[in-house]
């Protein structure tokens, strides 16, 4: 018998033990059974599959056995030959279960990845934008990998570790005991030698893998920040490739050392398994051989508890961390429901009505607004600062009243901190008012479809963010059925035909992370070529001409209404 450090006994032991301390809502069970709803036949036939090859273990073992009592010592070739045959066929169905019972936990469990990876990327695309000025994007994304990846084990590894785990362990102390019930016993009384100090070691692992995963994470993170365009800029400008090399070596060393501490007890921890498999093998050929020469127990039954042997203690200590295990996936489930729970602070109405057509006034009737607090568009697992915040009593508007009649510009001018990109965020209903009501063609925004309303308005922000792909793509994500022609006319009127032209692959040009491959006037105006192409009723330009000399008042046609911010004049 043998217990390797690699094996399903010893990645029990790595559990973290602080989910125990948990407090999990009320509903989270019922919540995670109704995801498994979706899979319900799968699950039955899987843990169908999951018991038959269970109950299979013992039978190889028990076969072993007959092999050489009925057949080598009573010199029976034909039952030698026989019993060998059905051992081969066992391994052969064996084989094709695992395969089959695989292919169901991966369809069960890729199936509810799917499910609430997409529902959880759906929801946070509906979050204000406070949200996301909040969010860690490190942590956010998680949430999408590791928690979701976590939750699903509820319905693979661990559902079908506990069925098959339990079958095992009920069915081999069944043989064992029938077969010598005294070496049974004391072959059990060894496990206290392999839980206790398997335990020890296992808090120990679990606080150095810990260690090194936080480690790692803060690597990544300095990575991700150093290494996108922005970043090394600032390092180069500044001059500090030095002290970030020094700075992300030390960092790197500690990971290093956290990874020996854990590769060293995870070599003591496997040798002291092995020790305690030693002993038990031990008593099982010492008690066993001498059984089997006294005559109370044949050479057969011995190989089959000496076999048998080795299936026990993976059970057991299996089933001694099933809490944990259980917990650790009701946790990850209940850490996406976290995020599922925040309420989006701007939210369609069942019965809302599409914005009209054409040309179309802008109104603002008392608004006034005040920015949320953190309680109300943020979670503190994601936050950058973890405390909630209240947010200012003062509102940034107060009490606006305005009327942008169709087809027509106004420039907000004010100094910094005005409100004036408050303002462009209400027309486009990034947020609504906390009083008061604003209004596109007569219609209350709060009463307008989404997509109307992203039909209706146009907005190019100052900084204007493009996706690290072609300038076809980063086009056709405004409009996506448009032709050619039809980004040759909005690049045109953007003033940027003429470089794209000039582009070895033109349209096709990957315009770099952020858009970085571009300088700022490029990026602008391929950005208002971008809104040119959508055509919409109302356009608003949030400084969106800082880098270029063409005035608002060329970029769209008189039957658009246009607002565009600026700092006041000079």
């Amino acid at each position: 018998m043998s217990v390797t450090g690699s094996g399903p006994a010893f990645r029990q032991f790595s559990r973290d033990q602080s989910v125990l301390r948990r407090e999990l809502r009320d509903d989270t069970v019922k919540r995670v059974w109704g995801y498994g709803a979706a899979f319900r036949k799968e699950i039955i036939i899987f843990l169908i599959l999951t018991v038959i090859g269970s109950a299979l273990v013992v039978a190889p073992a028990i076969l072993l056995g007959r092999i050489i009592d009925d057949g080598v010592d009573a010199e029976n070739k034909s039952v030698v030959i026989t019993l060998a045959l059905i051992v081969a066929a066992l391994a052969v169905f064996e084989s094709l279960l695992t395969v089959v019972t695989r292919w169901f936990s991966s369809r069960i469990g890729e199936g509810l990845i799917l499910n609430l990876r997409s529902e959880v990327f759906g929801h946070v695309l509906r979050q204000p934008i406070a949200f996301f000025t909040r969010a860690q994007t490190g942590a956010l994304v998680n949430r999408l990998n590791t928690d979701v990846i976590g939750a699903q084990q509820a319905f693979t590894s661990i559902l079908s570790g506990l069925v098959s785990n339990i079958i095992q362990l009920v069915i081999v102390l069944a043989v064992l005991l029938s077969t010598s019930w005294q070496i049974t016993v004391l072959a059990v009384l060894l496990l206290p030698l392999f839980l206790v100090p398997a335990k020890y070691m296992g808090r120990r692992l679990s606080g150095l893998t810990r260690t090194q995963m936080q480690m790692n994470s803060e690597l990544a993170s300095r990575m991700t920040e150093r290494f996108n365009v922005a970043g090394a800029l600032l390092v180069r400008l500044f001059g500090r490739p030095s002290q970030e090399i020094a700075e992300y070596e030390s960092r790197a060393e500690k990971v290093r050392d956290a990874g020996v501490a854990i590769s060293v007890n995870r070599v003591v921890f496997a040798a002291g398994l092995g020790l305690v498999a030693a002993l038990a093998t031990a008593i099982v050929y010492g008690l066993g051989g001498v059984g089997a020469v006294e005559g109370t127990l044949s050479t057969g039954d011995l190989v089959v508890m000496a076999a048998l042997l080795a299936r026990l203690y993976g059970p057991l200590t299996a089933l001694s961390n099933v809490r944990v295990d259980v917990m650790t996936a009701l946790v990850s489930f209940e850490r996406v429901f976290e995020v599922l729970d925040l309420k989006p602070l701007v939210t369609e109405k069942d019965d809302a009505v599409a914005l009209p057509h054409g040309p179309v006034d802008v109104e603002f009737e008392h608004a006034t607004f005040a920015y949320p607090d953190s309680e109300q568009v943020s979670l503190s697992s994601l936050d950058l600062r973890p405390e909630a915040e209240t947010a200012d009593d003062r509102p940034v508007l107060s009490d606006i009243s305005v009327s942008v009649p169709a087809g027509s510009m106004v420039a907000v001018v004010g100094p910094s901190g005005a409100g004036k990109s408050t303002l462009t965020n209400l027309v486009s209903r990034l947020y609504d008012p906390t009083e008061g009501t604003v209004r596109i063609g007569g219609t209350d925004l709060r009463d307008a479809t989404f997509d109307s309303l992203r039909d209706t308005v146009g907005v190019v922000s100052q900084d204007a963010h493009m996706f690290n792909d072609t300038i076809r793509a980063n086009l056709l994500y405004a409009e996506p059925h448009a032709d050619e022609s039809q980004m040759e006319q909005a690049l045109r009127g953007a003033r940027i035909w003429e470089l794209i032209q000039r582009l070895p692959d033109g349209l096709d040009t990957v315009v770099g992370d952020r858009g970085h491959r571009l300088s700022g006037g490029e990026k602008q105006r391929l950005a208002i070529a971008r809104l040119l192409l959508k055509s919409p009723s109302v356009i608003v330009l949030d400084e969106a001409t800082a880098h270029w000399t063409a005035s608002p008042s060329q970029l769209c046609s008189g039957r658009s209404t246009r607002l565009s911010k600026g700092a006041p004049p000079s």
